[in-house]
């Protein structure tokens, strides 16, 4: 069996499929248009660049599409970066299909459903109730297949279940130790927080920032989703305010993309759970790709840190 491209060192030469999970096209100092690729496969991705590329190349190696690279593990700016030889579209005969280089949550999607709907039954307060049941059933069918981002956290089929299903067992036994959280309101902002992003991003598989994404962002799309949610059901008061809220400042700073900081004690909780989350599903796939007693590559989320995976076991 094939080595994922996670596996490969650089100088190591690569001759197999992989899948085009954005592209697009740029011009060299030289005035010779490239194109910048970003190949993956079910254990990671690479960046790859296609110098001097035809518009037919530029036609046929676009988002989505399965192709056979073959080429050499370089590096560019500390990161590892293929540097293609030879590139063609997978043909029918080849016997490989996409599904099997799109990573996927280690937890079946049942399993994530099974558990949003015991936190949905575990909850108390009608209002709250019955607007998470509004947006599980709305948007059901995609909570339980989008990713969680195009890059860095949670990025894989299932993804946007898997992180949420996380932070509620999180939330699950921060509430056994502080018993004076509102368990209601946390386990709403936790499965609504990122539902935005189902709007935010294009699709299950290959994702990319739709136009909406881009110019509005799913922290917005989510808190007008709300208002609207509880006119339709009839639901006034205060836990509709306080919800908005807990959406709008997820991300906990301006700076990160919070409008307002977390003013309410589930607010500052949920973003605190986001964040123990994100960067640890974050730090556990660099760490996997790493022997013991090495260093993990830089990590843009985290500061551009390396992380060392420490030689001695438990």
């Amino acid at each position: 069996m094939k080595k994922g491209i996670a596996q490969y060192q650089i100088g190591d030469v690569f001759d197999h499929f992989l899948l085009i999970k954005t592209a697009s096209k740029s011009v060299a100092s030289n005035g010779k248009p490239f194109l910048t690729l970003l190949l993956k496969d079910t254990t990671g991705e690479i960046d790859a660049k296609l110098w001097e590329a035809t518009q037919e190349d530029e036609d046929l190696f676009t988002q989505g599409e399965l192709v056979k690279v073959n080429g050499e593990i370089g590096k560019f700016r500390n990161r590892p970066q293929l540097k293609i030889h030879g590139i063609r579209p997978a043909q029918s005969t080849d016997g490989v299909q996409a599904a099997d280089f799109i990573e996927k949550a280690p937890v079946k999607k049942e399993e994530l459903m099974e558990r949003v709907t015991e936190a949905i039954f575990e909850m108390n307060n009608a209002n709250l109730q019955r607007l998470t049941r509004h947006f599980v059933k709305k948007y059901q069918d995609d909570l339980f297949t989008y990713p969680a981002a195009v890059r860095n956290h949670h990025n894989y089929v299932s993804g946007l279940a898997h992180h949420v299903v996380s932070m509620l067992n999180i939330a699950r036994q921060l509430k056994t130790m502080y018993p004076e959280i509102n368990k209601d309101l946390l386990y709403t902002g936790i499965i609504l927080h990122d539902l935005g992003k189902i709007r935010e991003l294009s699709s299950t598989t290959s994702p990319s920032y739709t136009l909406e994404g881009r110019l509005i962002g799913h922290i917005p799309i989510m808190v007008q989703e709300v208002q609207e949610a509880a006119k339709e059901l009839q639901i006034e008061g205060e836990e509709v305010t306080i919800l908005q809220h807990m959406v709008l400042s997820h991300h906990g700073k301006a700076e990160w993309g919070s409008p307002k900081p977390p003013l309410v004690r589930e607010a500052e909780l949920l973003h605190q759970i986001d964040m123990i989350d994100s960067q640890m599903n974050t730090l556990n796939r660099a760490l996997n790709k790493v022997g013991p007693g090495e260093f993990t590559e830089r990590i843009y989320s985290l500061d551009q840190r390396t992380f060392y995976k420490p030689s001695f076991e438990e």
